[in-house]
C-alpha cells in the first residue's frame, strides 16, 4: 500500500492528544503503541512531540510502576456535554456494525469521552449501567476481517481521484474507485480501467496487494444513493416491477417494514397490503420473502414468482 501522506504524523500526534484527554489517568507508552500500530521509540516519539506541543501535558501520578501522560486538569471547552446514553447507544451500535464501522465508531466515542473528561468516571459508571440494561438481538451475519487501512487508503484514493492497483481474483486490476457500500459485506464500487466506463463491485475482503498509485483520473459524475438504490441488496442485475400482496394478520408488521427506497405500500378494503418496488437482485429478494413464509403471495413478476417456487421445491426436497 501506498505510504502515508506527510500531513499524517500531525493528524496522528493530534489524535494521540485526543486520545489522551479521553482517559482520565491518562495513557501509556503500551497504549499508545496499540492503538496506533507502532513500535515502543514511534511511539516514545510521539509522546515527546505532544508534551512540546503542549505543556499541559504531563506526567501523571500513578499507583504502579508503568508511567501515564495526560492533562492533570480539564482543557477541552464544557459547552457540550454528551449524556450517558447518548455514548451508551454509540457502544451498542458498535455491536451490531461490520468491523469497519465499528471502527468508525469507536473514534467518536473516545472523542466524546475527551470532551466530558471532568466527568468522566460517573459518565463510565452510567455508560456500563445503561450497557448491562439494554441491548440488541444478536444477528446471524458472516464476519469478514477487513484492515481498516485498507478503508482508510480507498477513502484517500476517493476523495483525492486516486487510481488503484490490486490483484481481485489472481489478476491485477487497475480500478477507479467511486464509492463503498457496507451491508453483510464491504463492497468496493469502482470502474476497471480494462473494461471501460461500466460500474462493478469488488468485495472489500478479497482485495489483494491494494497500493494508490500516484495517477489521477477525471472526477466521475457518480451518484453511489441513485446507484445503491436500483439493488434489493447489493448486487445489481436485471430490474424487476415486483409487486406483493400480504394478509391482513400481517398488516402492522408490513407497514412498519422497509423493503427498498421505491416502495408504495396500500391497504386494501379486505385488510391485505399491497407492496411495489422496482429493484434488481432476485435472490436477495427472494431470501427476504422467505421470512414471511405463508404470509406473502408474489403478484408480480411472474419469473420471480416462479424461482420462488423453484426456491421452496429445492428446499422441500433437502428436508
Amino acid at each position: 500500500m501506498q505510504d502515508k501522506p506527510r500531513y499524517s504524523r500531525i493528524t496522528d500526534l493530534i489524535d494521540l492528544i485526543i486520545f489522551m484527554s479521553s482517559k482520565i489517568n491518562g495513557v501509556s507508552l503500551e497504549e499508545i503503541q496499540e492503538r496506533f500500530s507502532v513500535s515502543r521509540r514511534t511511539a516514545e516519539r510521539m509522546r515527546d512531540g505532544v508534551l512540546f506541543a503542549l505543556p499541559q501535558i504531563e506526567e501523571l501520578p500513578t499507583d504502579g510502576r508503568i508511567k501515564r501522560w495526560g492533562f492533570p486538569t480539564h482543557s477541552f471547552g464544557e459547552l457540550v456535554y454528551f449524556t450517558s446514553e447518548e455514548i451508551a447507544f454509540l457502544e451498542k451500535l458498535k455491536t451490531n456494525c461490520d468491523e469497519v464501522s465499528a471502527k468508525d465508531l469507536q473514534e467518536i466515542i473516545i472523542k466524546l469521552k475527551a470532551l466530558n473528561r471532568r466527568k468522566l468516571p460517573k459518565l463510565e459508571e452510567q455508560i456500563e449501567f445503561s450497557m448491562r440494561s439494554e441491548g440488541y438481538a444478536i444477528s446471524q451475519t458472516q464476519n469478514y476481517k477487513i484492515d481498516y487501512k485498507l478503508v482508510s487508503d480507498i477513502r484517500f484514493a476517493i476523495k483525492e481521484n486516486r487510481k488503484i492497483s490490486a490483484i481481485y481474483k489472481e489478476k491485477e486490476r487497475i480500478l477507479i474507485p467511486l464509492g463503498l457500500i457496507y451491508g453483510e459485506k464491504v463492497f468496493l464500487v469502482a470502474k476497471e480501467e480494462a473494461k471501460g466506463n461500466d460500474v462493478y463491485q469488488y468485495s472489500l475482503h478479497k482485495l489483494k496487494n491494494v497500493v494508490v498509485t500516484h495517477e489521477k483520473f477525471e472526477p466521475q459524475k457518480f451518484d453511489l444513493k441513485e446507484y445503491s438504490n436500483k439493488s434489493f441488496g447489493v448486487f445489481q442485475g436485471k430490474i424487476y416491477d415486483v409487486k406483493l400482496k400480504f394478509i391482513p394478520e400481517a398488516a402492522e408488521d408490513v407497514m412498519n417494514y422497509n423493503f427498498h427506497p421505491t416502495q408504495k405500500i396500500t391497504k386494501e378494503a379486505d385488510g391485505s397490503i399491497t407492496v411495489t418496488f422496482k429493484a434488481s437482485g432476485d435472490k436477495h429478494i427472494l431470501w427476504n420473502l422467505f421470512k414471511w413464509g405463508y404470509a406473502v403471495e408474489i403478484i408480480a413478476p411472474l419469473e420471480l414468482k416462479e424461482n420462488y417456487k423453484k426456491y421452496i421445491d429445492e428446499i422441500r426436497r433437502e428436508l
